[in-house]
């Protein structure tokens, strides 16, 4: 429970920023919505360690404490400047320590990836560690601009930039597996 909690905190702050605009209120009462992270556990998701969970949480929560202390919107800003940071970190590590996050993630469903599995898990992991570069970039340049700006990007536009890149590298896989003579495109085909 605490898990969707955090997560469901996470993805609720740029659409609070959008209530907030819309009913009139300061935008640094958002910051109210990050306080929880502090107790939760983001590790629990499987692709960070329990220490960089909780300590990703207690930043979370001093931006939240920051916003609201300084009555600014702007810590709340950095918050999707940090979890990119830190997804960033957390994918290019795995590529450094193997496996990939990626891999680690088709392991689950197939315990016995095949070597092109492999290989295609560890570029898949390059692209999405790139993302995560070029989206945090464009979430701290954001950081700089109207309220609006930022709520549009980091609470629309950066969400469908991820299911994009998500259902694109779903089909992309299925081509690559056809093309390695797995039927119906699935690494364990």
């Amino acid at each position: 429970m605490k898990r969707v909690f955090g997560i469901a905190a996470g993805v609720a702050l740029p659409l609070l920023f959008w209530l907030c605009q819309w009913r009139g209120w300061p935008f640094w009462l958002a910051g109210l919505v990050l306080l929880p992270l502090a107790f939760g556990s983001a590790s629990r998701t499987g692709l960070i360690s329990p220490a960089t969970g909780r300590g990703l949480g207690l930043v979370a929560a001093l931006l939240g404490v920051a916003a609201l202390v300084s009555r600014s919107a702007l810590p709340l800003t950095f918050y999707p400047v940090l979890v990119n940071a830190v997804l960033f970190g957390v994918f290019a590590a795995s590529l450094v320590r193997p496996p990939p996050v990626i891999e680690r993630l088709a392991r689950l469903t197939t315990p016995d990836l095949p070597p092109e599995g492999i290989a295609y898990t560890r570029r898949v992991t390059r692209v999405w560690a790139g993302f995560f570069v070029l989206n945090g970039g464009i979430a701290l340049w954001t950081t700089t601009q109207p309220p609006a700006t930022w709520a549009l990007y980091n609470g629309l536009i950066a969400y469908v930039l991820i299911g994009t890149l998500g259902a694109g590298e779903y089909l992309v896989r299925r081509v690559v597996m056809h093309r390695h003579g797995h039927r119906n495109g699935n690494l364990n085909a």
